[in-house]
């Protein structure tokens, strides 16, 4: 987990660093992309916190899944005239907001614990 946690933040940093800029036609593409390994990256947080347990094998197949996923369904809208995107936006961001909560709770639970 703490390799996922490493190659994300690198790769911000080179993302950060390097002057890149994204077409106007794949923004959304980009964007459900991000979402989506957010996502797969909160949920392997989640799993470690709460002592569920982490599997690699999971996470990789969840991020690939998710972001193969995301981009089908902006595809799919974009085919049909729909801005689907913000459906595949709007369900990322209510699991990565779920998946802090037990994070949080995690968290306070393992602060509570140590201190008694």
């Amino acid at each position: 987990m703490i390799w996922a946690l490493f190659g994300t933040l690198l790769g911000i940093t080179i993302g950060l660093i390097l002057d890149v800029n994204i077409p106007i036609a794949y923004i959304k593409y980009t964007a459900v992309i991000i979402i989506g390994i957010l996502d797969s990256l909160f949920g392997a947080i989640k799993a470690d916190l709460a002592h569920e347990k982490y599997n690699p094998t999971i996470f990789l197949t969840g991020l690939v899944s998710n972001i193969v996923l995301a981009a089908a369904i902006t595809l799919l809208g974009e085919q049909l005239g729909l801005d689907l995107y913000i459906a595949v936006t709007v369900v990322f961001t209510l699991r990565i907001f779920s998946n802090l909560g037990i994070m949080r709770r995690a968290f306070i639970d393992g602060l509570t614990k140590k201190t008694r």
